[in-house]
């Protein structure tokens, strides 16, 4: 539930600092009447989140047990590079965003009120459909499905509450190191998500190893325990995993992780300040004196 309500809460924010970073400008310019567009774009992105995920929940039981292995094995994938993306792109390009998407709106206005509606739906629909597919894939391998949904819907209301908070000065958050540290329980959580789908991967026969771990923690995490059920809600834990379940969880955490870290080591550094060069007309000491 705990990581299901942090990445409720982390593209639920994502997606309120956009809408509320278009609406503040949209009232600073004075184009009001813009607004109508704009929320009918955000109701568009909405709808299409929730029928991914509506379909992401109901449509593979017509499937077969492999089909359905395979998908969720290719869907877990196809989530933890999206999260990935979504991490590196907001340290990237977080201090950024406000002018880029003005720079958006400008754009968008000077086109036709179409342009501002799929501006809407697109910055706020891809928030949602991240958010749909994580939470399918980290729900679909967690103990209990309904309180992993659960915990990303309290995420959504809880950021939809602060973003609103935020937007009347009523609430103040570091949002830099908000972002920061979900993104390095993010990468914690996506490796998780990988393993559940190597795992699924592997009982479809698409990648071999099926059966064989490469080790058992059942007589120190006994499964079915809460230590166990936290893990797995939290993190897709199996006491059990394969050579390739535990290869894939190293190796993205290794490689992302130090990206990661790098990013931010980079971002934290001072830009240096060059010394303006002496101009033309300015006399140097040796004329001067």
């Amino acid at each position: 539930m705990l990581a299901n309500y942090l990445i409720g809460l982390r593209e639920g924010l994502e997606a309120g600092l956009i809408v509320g970073i278009l609406i503040a400008y949209l009232g600073k310019i004075g184009r009001r009447d813009l607004f109508g567009r704009l929320w009918f774009g955000i109701g568009i992105a909405v709808a299409v989140s929730l029928g991914v995920g509506a379909l992401l929940t109901w449509g593979p039981y017509a499937m077969t047990f492999q089909a359905q292995e395979v998908l969720g094995g290719v869907l877990s994938l196809v989530a933890v590079a999206m999260v990935t993306w979504m991490i590196f792109w907001m340290g990237t390009h977080g201090r950024t965003l406000s002018a880029e998407l003005r720079g958006q709106m400008d754009a968008a206005i000077d086109h036709s009120w179409i342009a501002i509606v799929v501006l809407g739906a697109l910055s706020v629909g891809r928030e949602g459909i991240e958010t749909a597919l994580f939470v399918w894939a980290s729900v679909s391998g967690g103990s209990d499905p309904v309180l992993g949904t659960f915990g990303a819907v309290l995420g959504i209301v809880t950021a939809i509450v602060i973003s609103w908070g935020i937007s009347r000065g009523l609430v103040r958050i570091n949002l830099s190191k908000f972002f920061t540290w979900t993104g390095l329980f993010l990468i914690l959580v996506a490796a998780g998500v990988l393993s559940y789908g190597i795992g699924d991967l592997q009982e479809a026969g698409v990648i071999p190893g099926q059966g064989q771990p490469a080790y058992s923690l059942t007589a120190i995490i006994p499964p079915g325990g809460w230590f166990s059920a936290l893990l797995s809600g939290i993190f897709n834990f199996t006491p059990e995993p394969t050579w390739a379940q535990v290869i894939g969880w190293v190796v993205y955490v290794a490689v992302t992780m130090s990206l990661y870290l790098g990013m931010l080591h980079r971002r934290s550094r001072p830009t240096p300040v060059t010394a303006a060069a002496p101009t033309a007309s300015a006399p140097t000491p040796a004329a001067a004196s």
